[in-house]
């Protein structure tokens, strides 16, 4: 037997928790073949998408594709995103979400000197890496100013 992931459940818990606090769920998404966005908008391999109840028609939050229908330069798009790669959830007002690891095909790897537009990522280990052993990972930066960048942690 396989073993189930987590993902799809945090994301739908964080999707919960921006609505019942009032907040704007956005996505950050790797982009590969099996994503249908729409590519226009897509940078550096990546889109960020505004997934609220007022900017999306149809969500479905499933265990392996993120479903729904929103509307680019006012026409309605079908879109449809593997849970693997959703690379962050967050709310848009604080920045506060979670970021997970998203393995990248060679074909969507970002250019060194490339700046992506998407949340900061640090990442953190996961509970079975974890062994009491102090972390060899740097510090998390410094929150951003208001009206910064949000400032996530990447988990496994």
């Amino acid at each position: 037997m396989s073993e189930l992931s987590t993902k799809p459940y945090l994301i739908r818990a964080l999707y919960d928790w921006c609505g019942d606090a009032g907040y704007t769920p956005y996505i950050a998404v790797s982009v590969d073949e099996r994503t249908v966005v729409p590519r226009e908008f897509v940078k550096n391999g990546e889109i960020v998408l505004n997934v609220s109840p007022l900017a999306t028609h149809k969500l479905a939050i499933g265990n392996d594709l993120l479903s729904f229908q929103a509307r680019f330069g006012g026409v309605a798009r079908d879109l449809s995103i593997p849970i693997d790669n959703i690379i962050s959830i967050y709310a848009r007002e604080t920045g506060h979400g979670m970021a997970f690891e998203v393995t990248r095909h060679a074909e969507m790897e970002v250019p060194a000197d490339a700046t992506p537009e998407r949340p900061i990522l640090a990442a953190v280990p996961s509970p079975a890496d974890s062994n009491d052993e102090p972390s060899a990972e740097p510090e998390p930066p410094a929150p951003p100013p208001s009206g910064g960048r949000p400032q996530l942690r990447r988990i496994k």
